[in-house]
């Protein structure tokens, strides 16, 4: 047990380091080439984000251990909006001003629909995986040929552009791009042997694992990313990356791990964790819009979000112990 929470823990470590590189190094790289900080940010540094999601997944599909993958999706999403929006409201009381990010609540909504719509025969089979990677290479585009036409004084772009390297060489960033890309799935797969370990020690399902304890770790990179926006006071910033990795979780996540191994979707998770995803992400559309006037996420906000994330770990661990058979896995 101790060298599996030792292969989790430097699974997490690796992982936030290797994503961190892998976002400096592109973001320098793109620059440097002349595109747009907006384009950078909405891109680049949505992918980075997500990266360890993303791979954590398609190890995890690859190896045979569907309920991980998926778990880590939903579960990233939930955590992303209860825990990171949470404690960053608390920390700093977050103001939305950009059209960017209020055109992006919509899809997202309608990302989740679909994604629900895929699970509803309790798999993701290789076409929809198809379906869902479509759907993200269509989103970039869109956010590509919209950022194009907002301008250097959107206030999102302006954010931006203070948080891309101006400095680094052509050189070291590709160097450091190719060092997150190997350190990545190098990492995964400790973290995935990992919680697979602890989750056959505990009898609970990889889901759970996945839902939680792994779901927490992949979130790391969001939370440093908004925890530190909203000291600088880039409200924008932290909301739109907690957004644009939940639409990259469902559509790039799960599209990943569907096309590498069809994945089963386990009938609680579909009657438990979806839900509560949908009611984080209501939760969040309302405190962003505002009734009237731009819309705000209050320090009281803050703390119903954190502890709504919070009650929902309880009772994810408490219904794993009642579904549970007496036989280990």
């Amino acid at each position: 047990m101790l060298i599996s929470i030792a292969q989790i823990a430097g699974g997490f470590i690796l992982l936030v380091w290797g994503a961190d590189r892998l976002v400096a190094g592109a973001s320098a790289l793109a620059r440097n080439l002349g595109v747009s900080p907006l384009i950078i940010g909405l891109t680049i540094v949505a992918f980075g984000t997500s990266a360890p999601e993303l791979v954590v997944s398609g190890v995890a599909a690859y190896r045979g251990n569907p309920g991980l993958a998926v778990g880590n999706a939903i579960g990233s999403n939930i955590a992303n909006i209860g825990l990171i929006l949470g404690l960053t409201a608390v920390v700093y009381p977050l103001r939305v001003e950009s059209e960017t990010l209020k055109r992006e609540y919509p899809l997202l909504m309608l990302i989740m629909i679909a994604s629900l719509i895929m699970a509803s025969d309790l798999i993701f089979d290789r076409t929809e995986g198809m379906l869902l990677l479509t759907g993200l290479v269509a989103l970039v585009i869109w956010m590509v040929r919209f950022g194009l036409r907002r301008g250097p004084e959107d206030p999102l772009a302006k954010e931006f552009a203070a948080e891309i390297p101006t400095s680094m060489p052509t050189r070291i960033a590709i160097i450091w791009l190719a060092v997150g890309l190997i350190v990545l799935p190098i990492s995964s797969a400790f973290l995935v042997e990992g919680a697979i370990f602890i989750a056959r020690s505990l009898h609970v399902s990889e889901a759970v694992i996945g839902l939680t304890i792994i779901a927490f770790g992949t979130s790391l990179p969001e939370l440093a990313a908004a925890l530190t926006s909203a000291l600088r006071e880039e409200d924008d910033l932290a909301i739109g990356n907690v957004i644009g990795s939940n639409m990259f979780n469902i559509l790039g996540v799960l599209g990943i791990a569907a096309i590498t191994k069809p994945v089963d979707v386990e009938f609680l998770m579909l009657k438990q964790d979806f839900p509560v995803m949908f009611i984080f992400t209501v939760l969040l559309f309302f405190m962003a819009y505002g009734i009237q006037g731009p819309g705000r996420i209050s320090r009281r906000s803050g703390f119903l979000l954190l502890s709504m994330f919070f009650a929902y770990q309880v009772l994810v661990w408490v219904t794993a112990t009642r579904v549970v058979p007496d036989t280990p896995l």
